[in-house]
């Protein structure tokens, strides 16, 4: 353990690193994080890094679905739900099938439910790879919600499909009826768990005397307990944990205190990162282990990249295909949904650039280090290696061929330079200036109601008013948020100096810097 912790302190630190030179670089952090974890591996001396299969799914998975299903826009899920869930499911699906069809007609003893196994390990998009590639980009937001719709819930059914095909490689054998009544009870039963022990969480927020640490910890236990409960029934922990989580998500405002929610998105934004820096730190550095068994097993490296290439190019064709599908479905039926009707260009370019979306990670590393050593008879798995060193090809070649070249195929091809989408600056104004007029009217109601006990309402009425009439005297030149900024350092240098040399208690200092902290980053986002 002591020859451990200074490897892991080490490796959380180059994470940091990486991040940050992938920033500078504009360079999606997944994909220097998979080639450093690589290099390192072969640095001689470094501890062994063995992942227990059994927890790999329960220390990672949870917690990562959870954030992203309080992240996620739902207006915008429900809106495009149709390719949402065509997506989510029936291109995993199909992807899936094509991997088996392929996998047991070119690898040497490669079953078909071999087939289906490692289809459903790397049919899966991971939405961490997608979104810190395309946050260097401008896409439109239905576009943009379709992609984090669909990876919240493709790992559910790639997950539902690597089960059974994981029952089928044990038993031998595959009986639809039951394979159709467990698959009915992992759907209702994931999301029915989900709902209720979410609806149980929020009420318990709401009654308990909570304070922003304890929602905190409520808010990290949730994923978890929701998963567990739904494994232990045998349903889907996936759907339950995005159901629950959708479930508090849009209920956040209504069982968090406004300290719980800053504290917990701090909380929650460096836990996320940290967690997804490791697992694809994790991804390189568990190759040359994976290699070493290839070797034991007899089967040559060149052999097993032309496999990895293969199935790549089966997974990309294979989403390309569906998204061109999806397509002319949609201007069969609904033609309206469309958008930019007008736009050739865009009409056909954009299942191209969402085929090319498909970027693996985190879900399809779970599946593949989650396969048993053995079989339930105690013999070894078969082709286990093989599956394992795939896998890492085509988490490796995507992340590194489709997250390098998506965003310059984005601008070379100017697929979204017509779209007719509201600036964002606009938006802003918009939403401002309803909200500046709904807090002047509820003022002068309140005035109505205390006229002689409260003149400060006067005064306030007059700051909103003038926000609505003079509404320049409330901006500020970008020369004027840098001096204000400088201030509240100034501010803040003040009163660590006043809590050194004075008797004031330390926490009330403490307090005093945290409302500096949030007026800046209110300043930051104006």
């Amino acid at each position: 353990m002591h020859e451990l912790l200074p490897f892991m302190l080490a490796l959380v630190a180059a994470i940091v690193l990486i991040e940050m030179l992938a920033t500078k670089l504009k360079v999606a952090y997944p994909v220097l994080l998979v080639i450093a974890g690589l290099l390192i591996s072969f640095v001689p001396g470094l501890p062994r890094v063995v992942v227990d299969p059994n927890m790999i799914f329960f220390i990672f998975l949870p917690p990562l679905l959870f954030e992203a299903a309080w992240n996620i826009s739902f207006k915008e899920m429900i809106k495009w739900y149709r390719i949402i869930t065509s997506f989510a499911f029936l291109v995993v699906l199909f992807s899936a099938m094509a991997v088996a069809v392929v996998a047991n007609h070119f690898i040497p003893g490669f079953s078909l439910a071999l087939g289906f196994l490692l289809g459903g390990i790397v049919s899966p998009p991971d939405a961490v790879s997608t979104g810190a590639i395309t946050k260097f980009v401008r896409i439109p937001r239905s576009t943009a919600a379709v992609l984090e719709g669909e990876s919240l819930l493709n790992d559910a059914s790639s997950l539902i499909i690597f089960r059974f095909a994981l029952v089928a490689v044990g038993t031998g054998q595959f009986i639809w009826q039951t394979a159709l009544l467990n698959f009915s009870w992992m759907l209702v039963g994931g999301v029915g768990i989900g709902l209720l022990f979410g609806w149980l969480f929020m009420q318990a927020h709401k009654r308990l005397p909570t304070d922003a640490p304890s929602d905190i910890i409520f808010t990290l236990i949730e994923p978890y307990f929701l998963y567990w409960v739904a494994e232990q029934v045998h349903s889907s922990g996936v759907l339950a944990v995005v159901s629950g989580g959708l479930l508090l998500a849009n209920n956040r405002y209504s069982f968090l205190t406004s300290a719980s929610r800053v504290r917990g998105y701090s909380f929650w934004e460096a836990f996320i990162f940290i967690l997804n820096g490791i697992v694809f730190m994790l991804i390189g550095l568990e190759l040359p282990e994976v290699v070493e068994g290839l070797r034991s097993n007899g089967i040559p490296l060149r052999t097993a990249v032309n496999y990895g290439i293969l199935v790549t190019v089966t997974l990309i064709v294979a989403r390309i295909i569906s998204s061109y599908a999806a397509m002319i479905a949609t201007l069969i039926f609904r033609p309206g949904v469309i958008p930019n009707r007008r736009s050739a260009r865009r009409r056909w370019g954009l299942p191209l650039l969402l085929g090319w979306t498909g970027m693996r990670g985190v879900v399809s590393l779970a599946a593949a280090l989650a396969i048993p050593p053995t079989l339930p008879d105690g013999s070894a798995f078969p082709y286990r290696n093989l599956i394992l060193f795939v896998t890492f090809v085509v988490i490796l070649l995507t992340l590194v061929i489709q997250g390098l070249t998506l965003p310059y195929l984005i601008k070379r091809t100017g697929i979204f330079n017509d779209m007719n989408e509201q600036s964002e600056e606009n938006i802003k104004k918009e939403l401002k200036t309803k909200y500046v007029a709904e807090t002047l009217r509820l003022l002068k109601e309140r005035q109505g109601k205390n006229a002689e006990t409260e003149p400060h309402l006067q005064r306030l009425i007059d700051q909103w008013e003038q926000k609505i009439s003079k509404p320049e005297l409330y901006k500020m030149t970008v020369q004027a948020k840098e001096s204000y900024l400088e201030l509240l350092e100034d501010q803040r240098s003040f009163l660590s100096k006043l809590g050194k040399t004075s008797d004031i208690p330390d926490e009330l200092i403490r307090h005093q810097i945290y409302q500096i902290d949030l007026e800046e980053e209110r300043i930051k986002l104006l």
